[in-house]
């Protein structure tokens, strides 16, 4: 089966309608894979993650900038050492976001994307001066650390891949790099119908 959400209008499993949804409805028909999948949540660290992020969600629906988010987010779960791993691009964003964690009482450690000023031939980029990007080494530094949760601020797509690849401990996103967009993705999707037409 095909699953096509994306295009779906009815929205019946957030309604809870099953009985109107399309007919290649994942949540109709997978009901055996389904209720697999949600044993998955009776794991200790699965079930606390969603239960205070179900909670985090709940407290002000709609109020809080998701830097708040991710403070109410951490201090629920109990977590003491955070990693931040960033671009050299948004440093300015790092160091503030930084001293809000450490203001909330947490440990953080930091790492730089290009931690380790590696040459570019290394990936079989030539003529280029600039150091490549080491979200690898990232992950591997924030893991040695022994961090409990990691933060992704402003890393590069596919960059971000290997990060959340090899980072040991659970990670969420604080923001995506977006040169053209002052790192709001969304924009583009909001004018796919204007400006961007033409151009995506």
């Amino acid at each position: 089966m095909k699953y096509t959400c994306a295009y779906c209008q009815k929205h019946s499993c957030h309604k809870n309608e099953l009985e109107n949804a399309p007919k290649n409805c994942p949540t109709k028909n997978e009901n055996e894979e389904l209720e697999k999948i949600l044993d998955k949540y009776n794991e200790n660290e699965n079930y606390n993650i969603a239960k205070v992020s179900a909670e985090v969600v709940m407290d002000n629906y709609g109020a809080k900038p998701r830097v708040k988010e991710i403070v109410d987010f951490c201090t629920k779960m109990g977590y003491k050492k955070l990693g931040l791993a960033f671009c050299v691009g948004l440093s300015k964003e790092a160091n503030i976001f930084a001293q809000i964690l450490t203001k909330h009482g947490f440990e953080v450690e930091s790492v730089i994307c290009k931690l380790g000023s590696v040459n570019r031939d290394k990936i079989g980029i030539k003529d280029c001066d600039v150091p490549m990007c080491n979200p690898i080494a990232q992950a591997e530094f924030l893991n040695k650390q022994a961090t409990e949760f990691n933060i992704v601020l402003g890393l590069c797509v596919g960059h971000d891949t290997l990060f959340f690849k090899y980072s040991e401990a659970p990670v969420t996103v604080l923001a995506v790099k977006d040169r053209a967009l002052a790192h709001n993705p969304l924009g583009a999707i909001y004018q796919a119908d204007g400006y961007y037409k033409n151009r995506l």
